[in-house]
């Protein structure tokens, strides 16, 4: 008998084991016609499915597994793949119960059966929703006649935004150190509340950003996984960098290396953010923030640090040999010599061959025994005399080029008119020279009008010429002031560059 109940206690004690290892979610759906549904997570900028139910029966949806969730905001998802809902998962609701009714009820409806905390969370949702629903009601009601009436409904949003901050504090307060608490305080703005009088008497807009700066981060845990797994980091991790972060290459580097050190190394947040980083300054539209990409290849990709943060280890690579290409183009860097015939030599350069050559061996061939002649025909780069050289990477048969050349043409004569020292370098990328002799021609075109006739430059290469036109603006020491801009940004840039220049003396 007592090995009988020995044995049974085993039996339980397993099970119990069992059922804590795992999660079993149960949703109770009324009026819930769908056969399928999901469990989806967030996972910084993306959501991902976890399980899915395919036995729904009278609305009872049940996701079960053999391990654990991962702690942070899950979703209901229907069949029709649309939220329903969020909840939030850690150690105390693998095992949870959540009743509702489909439809518009969903939120009004929701309740869970066996945890307070998730409760509580249901009716933040319903009280910032009803909060923001009596807002805009008012809102539709309230005709905007005069001034007064406009700055009658800002003070009525104003008391509505406090009464919502308010709330969501003593939320956060009540649930500090749980996932849920975690969670909130990414989605709550940092603001200094006793702002303090400028000189001018007026509210001090420099110590309000200082301290939403300062504090942005607060009581943010970069260690914790679950930082990631919810729909709040990633945004606000960009939004840091747009709108809090000086938009500066150096700055962001500082930044970048700042965050990325408060992780884990190796860590999944270290992989997604670092990953993220990389893509996004690499793939950046502004002018100079491809220096962040190398700053960020240089200090992590090429030190051994960015190993295992992508599935294929060649990616690794690519990565650093893409910033290697990029080095000498950012703005601040020697621009590369380029030696080019000029277009009005293309017959001479016809008849010594080149235009013939099937290949580079026949190229080398043809190049070698005409190599003293040529020499006496290039046009360097480095030898263009002007305050600004503008360089450009183009082709005649182009239709955007067709659009941005006769723009770059009257930009160029602009500057002339204002007395500036200036001159363009214009490189055809092709070698069709009797159409770009007739383009020329045809177009008037004011400029030092070249072509990599000895093919011996591979300008696509040395100067990332994927697609054209490309324009840089040089200063006469021929460092890269501006690069990849529009023709009509010309004068402008150049403008403003005189102007910083005056400013520093």
């Amino acid at each position: 008998m007592k090995k009988l109940l020995f044995t049974l206690i085993c039996f339980y004690s397993s099970l119990t084991i069992s059922a804590q290892s795992g999660y079993e979610i149960t949703i109770n759906l009324k009026n819930c016609t769908d056969s399928l549904a999901y469990l989806t997570f967030y996972r910084f900028d993306k959501t991902l499915i976890k399980d899915t139910c395919t036995t729904i029966k009278n609305g009872k949806i049940v996701f079960k597994g053999k391990e654990k969730l991962d702690k942070g905001v899950y979703s209901l998802v229907s069949q029709q793949k649309s939220i329903l809902f969020d909840f939030f998962i850690d150690d105390d609701t693998q095992q949870l119960e959540i009743n509702s009714e489909y439809g518009a009820n969903v939120m009004t409806e929701l309740s869970a059966t066996n945890s307070k905390r998730q409760n509580d969370f249901f009716s933040y949702i319903r009280y910032i929703t009803q909060q923001n629903k009596e807002f805009i009601e008012l809102k539709q009601k309230k005709e905007l006649k005069t001034k007064q009436d406009t700055l009658s409904l800002a003070e009525i949003q104003k008391t509505f935004e406090q009464r919502i901050l308010d709330y969501e504090e003593k939320f956060i307060e009540n649930n500090k150190g749980t996932i849920l608490g975690d969670v909130m305080n990414l989605k709550m703005e940092k603001i200094l509340k006793n702002v303090p009088k400028a000189s001018n008497g007026r509210p001090d807009s420099l110590q309000v950003f200082k301290y939403y700066k300062t504090h942005y981060w607060d009581n943010v845990d970069f260690k914790q996984e679950s930082i990631i797994r919810n729909p709040f980091f990633f945004n606000k991790l960009n939004r840091y960098f747009e709108k809090v972060v000086v938009t500066h290459p150096d700055s962001v580097s500082v930044e970048v290396d700042r965050l990325l050190a408060k992780t884990t190394y190796q860590s999944l947040v270290y992989k997604l953010m670092l990953a993220h980083f990389t893509y996004t300054y690499e793939t950046s539209k502004i002018m100079g923030f491809d220096k962040i990409f190398v700053h960020i290849v240089d200090t992590y990709f090429k030190t051994g640090k960015a190993n295992g943060i992508y599935d294929d280890p060649e990616v690794v690579q690519k990565i650093i040999k893409r910033a290697e290409k990029l080095r000498p183009l950012l703005v601040g860097a020697k621009a590369q010599e380029l030696m080019m015939i000029k277009a009005d030599d293309f017959d001479k350069m016809k008849a010594m061959g080149f235009e013939n050559a099937k290949n580079s061996e026949e190229m080398t061939k043809v190049f070698y025994a005409n190599v003293n002649q040529v020499n006496k025909m290039w046009v360097k780069l480095s030898e263009v005399k002007a305050e600004y050289t503008i360089l450009v990477f183009w082709d005649v048969d182009c239709g955007h080029c067709q659009k941005e050349i006769p723009v770059l043409v009257k930009s160029y004569n602009e500057l002339l008119q204002e007395k500036k020292d200036v001159k363009v370098f214009s490189v055809y990328m092709q070698h069709e020279g009797e159409k770009y002799l007739k383009y020329i021609a045809d177009n008037k075109l004011p400029f030092i009008n070249v072509y990599d006739g000895a093919h011996y430059n591979n300008a696509v290469e040395k100067y990332d010429v994927y697609s054209t036109p490309v324009i840089y603006i040089l200063d006469k020491n021929k460092t890269i002031l501006a690069k990849r801009i529009d023709a009509n940004k010309v004068t402008m840039i150049i403008k403003a560059i005189e102007t910083e220049i005056k400013n520093k003396k």
